[in-house]
């Protein structure tokens, strides 16, 4: 699950580019955590591809083992080392880029849920897809601890679109009636993550989905159509 978002998050970011090799592609702005890492110019279609490729390798191979060396990602994405080198200087960057793309795709999904789902429905797939999310981030839990303390900012910025993206799927649901009025998208990313924090296993992820759902129930509680 945890990186079925980033195909969906590349249709906003433009990192996954289907044009012919010699076109040219804008990378994220510097808020974006996967944005390439001192590179101001646009990526060529086939350098943007390698470089979502990595990530995509990346992701998972960091859920799985944190300690993946980089020399095996690159064989597993078909890259030489010096590719990635390229797009990721040090194992820092593209462990940001993993976990940028990761906050891409839940923000990404809060767009395009409301557009295909009842509100009700696009709040409670936006909340189960955060499970997918924190066990990517959970196998990078230390190194993003270490790397808060030199970019607050960058972090804080990520926290901040997470909670945008949050009331983005709340707010509707709170609107139609299906939810309580009451509730609020930093509680919301709060008492999910604490979810999710709690179960840091393949097991427990599944378990993390059933909390998710009454979670969901819980909001549904005292909403106005639901007559509680």
């Amino acid at each position: 699950m945890a990186t079925s978002g980033s195909a969906t998050a590349a249709k906003r970011t433009s990192k996954t580019v289907r044009e012919p090799a010699e076109t040219t592609v804008r990378t994220p702005d510097s808020t974006d955590l996967s944005a390439p890492a001192a590179c101001s110019k646009p990526l060529r279609a086939d350098a943007a591809r390698n470089r979502q490729k990595l990530i995509d390798i990346a992701t998972k191979a960091f859920t799985d083992d944190v300690d993946t060396p980089l020399d095996e990602i690159a064989k597993r994405a078909g890259v030489g080392i010096g590719t990635l080198y390229r797009h990721f200087p040090t194992r820092c960057d593209l462990v940001l880029a993993v976990y940028g793309d990761q906050v891409s795709a839940l923000e990404e999904r809060s767009y395009d849920l409301p557009k295909e789902l009842e509100p009700g429905e696009a709040l409670h797939e936006w909340m189960r897809g955060f499970v997918g999310y924190y066990a990517v981030k959970m196998g990078l839990i230390n190194l993003l601890r270490s790397m808060m303390q030199g970019n607050p900012q960058t972090f804080e910025s990520a926290r901040n679109r997470m909670r945008e993206s949050a009331e983005r799927v709340l707010q509707p649901a709170i609107d139609a009636g299906v939810v309580r009025p009451d509730a609020t998208a930093a509680e919301l990313t709060r008492a999910l993550g604490g979810v999710c924090l709690a179960s840091s296993t393949p097991e427990g992820q599944e378990t993390s989905l059933a909390v998710v759902d009454l979670i969901y129930d819980g909001l549904r509680f005292g909403a106005p159509r639901n007559g509680g």
